[in-house]
């Protein structure tokens, strides 16, 4: 039965790429690039790529994302415009990055006007997980998504440029424009404008994830010069290197408990059919390739690139550790690293997916957890904040989760960039 299958998948695979010796019908292909793996994601184009997307209603006066038995949801700040994305300080200050998708006329409109982005920082004097101060930290920013201390600088990574402030702990307010220490690719399409930054353990470089400015290169291979990857620079940005390769979208990034090893959770493609192709989180090796835009979760080859393809580099592509579902447009990452949440979190890691267009059936529109130990994963994704779905048969959603940030008090942040909303989530146990 095992070799019929196998068979069959080899049949479809040179029906869609033609025959491996001969190169009919596409570039030549050798059999062990065909078939890697056993083959457990449908072929490409099962089902129809269709476009869904949610309407968002709001949250009803009273109603909350849903957190699993012992955990309490209560709101912790709202009337934001589009908060994404949160960075806690060593000193407890919390900074939310605003930013929105923009295209065309709306943007070069809210860059004029300097509304295309801005940082409030949230400040709980008393930790009790109650903000007492509300300031707009930082403004006229273009598109800005990750931010970094790290000494005297407050970093920020615009969608076009990673800049440098002066910064000491406790301010208020980023005074002047910043200094540009790293350019980056936003030109053209930029369908994925978002920049997310993080440093390592000794502090001394800034791994930066930049998304593919397109969903499979179709606008061609020469307008994705550095992205696509996670680069890596000094903190004064020289020394530019690319730390990992063919990740489509990688957006959060966090190191896994007790090791030394880099995470990120990726956005994978779209236009191949509901369960095509699988967003996933991975541990990233220096100098991986993940397959964008020749393969997908693997050597699995997409049909839209076999004019294009890329043997010698297929055949390195790294399989990604942990599958969290097709179009759910995961985003948001972070391991918990504290003690308030029963030991089953400890070290686990929590995934934000802010959902999807391109599934029949909504997708995402959650946060989930995987469990961890000694550094690696230990079960399957599993559900942990959900209730954002209003109904699914409309595809009516009340928010959309992005980011997911823990507290020194153990408890965690949910951003709700689409209802402008950021929940908090505590142990009640």
């Amino acid at each position: 039965m095992k070799n019929t299958i196998l068979s069959a998948i080899f049949f479809a695979a040179l029906v869609a790429f033609g025959d491996p010796a001969s190169g009919k019908n596409g570039a030549a292909y050798d059999i062990d690039l065909i078939i890697t793996q056993p083959d457990t994601l449908p072929p490409p184009f099962a089902t129809a790529s269709v476009r869904n997307d949610s309407k968002v209603t709001g949250w009803p006066t009273g109603k909350t994302p849903v957190a699993p038995s012992g955990f309490t949801v209560t709101k912790f700040a709202d009337s934001l415009d589009s908060p994404r994305w949160v960075y806690v300080a060593d000193n407890g200050d919390i900074f939310v990055a605003e930013a929105k998708t923009l295209k065309g006329a709306k943007k070069i409109e809210a860059q004029a006007s300097g509304k295309a982005g801005r940082i409030i920082l949230f400040r709980d004097e008393n930790k009790d997980g109650v903000y007492e101060n509300r300031y707009v930290f930082a403004e006229k920013l273009n598109q800005p998504l990750g931010m970094l201390i790290l000494d005297d600088k407050f970093y920020v990574a615009n969608t076009d440029a990673l800049l440098q402030f002066d910064y000491k702990t406790g301010d208020t307010k980023l005074e002047g424009e910043g200094k540009q220490i790293v350019a980056l690719p936003a030109d053209g399409y930029n369908n994925h404008w978002t920049r997310n930054i993080i440093t390592n353990k000794n502090r001394d470089r800034i791994y930066i994830a930049v998304g593919s400015g397109s969903n499979v290169a179709e606008h061609g291979l020469e307008h994705e010069i550095r992205r696509a990857n996670i680069l890596e620079v000094n903190t004064d940005g020289t020394d530019e290197k690319i730390y990992a390769s063919g990740l489509r979208n990688p957006v959060g990034m966090a190191w896994a408990p007790g090791t030394q090893t880099l995470w990120t959770a990726v956005n994978e493609r779209d236009g191949l059919g509901d369960d095509l192709v699988p967003d996933y989180i991975t541990g990233v090796k220096e100098d991986g390739f993940y397959g964008w835009p020749y393969s997908y979760f693997g050597r699995h080859l997409d049909p839209r690139m076999k004019d294009k393809q890329k043997p010698e580099l297929v055949k390195k592509t790294i399989v990604p550790d942990v599958s969290v579902g097709s179009h759910t447009a995961s985003l948001g990452l972070a391991f918990y690293n504290k003690q308030a949440f029963p030991p089953k979190y400890h070290n686990g890691a929590f995934v934000g997916q802010h959902g999807s267009w391109n599934r029949s059936t909504l997708s995402g529109y959650k946060v989930v957890f995987v469990p961890f130990a000694n550094g690696k994963p230990s079960g399957k994704p599993e559900d942990f904040l959900t209730g954002f779905i209003a109904d699914a048969s409309k595809s009516e959603v009340y928010g959309r989760p992005v980011c997911v940030a823990i507290l020194d008090d153990g408890s965690m942040l949910v951003t709700d960039d689409a209802s402008n909303t950021i929940w908090r989530v505590s142990s009640s146990q």
